[in-house]
């Protein structure tokens, strides 16, 4: 089955069987060997310092990264703006509403881009405001948000940016210190070809410490970076999916890093756009603003999802729906996985047959 979804991916027979790991206490100096092996290899990734980032691990989803991101490292005394353009924007709004924490919210459209002057305006108009908290791919749509443009608005007025970057981590670049980020959450099932299961935020030390008192526990970045540092954990792990996600990295490593990735996924992604635009599938977005890693497409004319989806499935591909008010309009295609040439060739021959 080649999964065509935004994660979980398809796996490299490598990772598959780094999970046949075999049993171990996460109490014991193997785990936090391999523990360490991970929080180094995803720093290295992007050539982060050790001294001023942490690599913090958990066991969870990538929502549990985010939200560990947004509790942790917005301050008792600072203020949020959630910029939204899409479902998991509004997860993060979600977050912040739950726990209380001070925050304005940014609304767009999900098919629009950001609106960078109105964002101005809101910044000049809220001088309180710390931080900004954006997903960086939103895969609502497939949009690759331009962060280039978010960070060159907060400079100057020394506001720091919480990344979602569970879509894009490991395939698009990101430029840590010339955006400001602070913090950037991730999950080992997407970019980076693991299995569900293992999470992490990528964090500046000094924002670690800056809360008078923690939001909740499980979640708490600071108490698990401390233990991590120290070679423990703060409550058990998930031990066979940390197997996995180091395999994932030293394969990710061996094949180029994140820039031969993107541009894999880039082969890949052009390969089903041409391919569709033949059988007059329109995209829903414009060319040049959606990720590598993810297209939304419009539904062929009389077909439905289910049609699409379940005639597809018969033949070995899932395909992913739209989200809320594109639930019935689009489809959704990522090129995250093990996935080649050949692989999208039979899927558009397929397209083409059910059409």
């Amino acid at each position: 089955m080649i999964l065509l979804n935004p994660g979980p991916v398809t796996l490299s027979e490598r990772v598959r069987k780094a999970l046949l790991g075999p049993d171990l206490c996460h109490r014991e100096v193997e785990f936090a060997q391999l523990q360490q092996r991970i929080k180094e290899g995803l720093l290295r990734l992007y050539e982060l310092n050790p001294q001023s980032w942490a690599a913090v691990l958990l066991t969870g989803s990538g929502t549990a990264a985010v939200e560990a991101m947004i509790t942790t490292l917005v301050p008792d005394t600072g203020r949020l703006l959630v910029i939204e353009n899409g479902a998991y924007g509004e997860r993060i709004s979600q977050i912040a509403t739950i726990y209380g924490i001070n925050h304005l919210v940014f609304s767009h459209p999900w098919d629009k881009e950001i609106d960078v002057q109105q964002l101005e305006k809101i910044l000049d108009d809220n001088e309180d405001i710390s931080h900004i908290a954006i997903v960086h791919h939103e895969t609502t749509t497939g949009r690759l948000n331009d962060l280039q443009r978010i960070a060159s608005v907060c400079q100057g007025r020394n506001i720091e940016l919480l990344l979602d970057a569970v879509s894009s981590f490991g395939a698009e670049r990101i430029d840590f210190d010339a955006w400001n980020v602070t913090g950037c959450a991730a999950t080992a099932n997407k970019c980076l070809h693991s299995v569900p299961g293992a999470s992490f935020v990528i964090a500046r030390r000094y924002a670690l410490g800056l809360n008078s008192k923690p939001r909740n526990l499980y979640l708490n970045l600071t108490n698990y970076c401390q233990q991590q540092d120290r070679g423990g954990t703060p409550f058990t792990q998930s031990v066979q999916t940390f197997y996995a996600l180091a395999e994932a990295l030293r394969e990710l490593t061996e094949q180029g890093g994140w820039q031969q990735r993107q541009r894999h996924y880039g082969e890949l992604i052009e390969r089903v756009r041409n391919g569709l635009a033949a059988l007059g599938i329109r995209p829903l977005l414009a060319d040049g603003v959606s990720s590598m890693v993810l297209h939304a497409f419009h539904l062929p004319t009389g077909i439905s999802y289910e049609t699409l989806h379940d005639q597809l499935k018969q033949n070995g591909f899932v395909i992913y729906a739209g989200q809320g008010a594109l639930a019935c309009s689009i489809f959704r295609i990522s090129t995250m996985g093990a996935i080649e040439h050949s692989d999208i060739d039979r899927f558009l021959s397929l397209v083409e047959g059910i059409i």
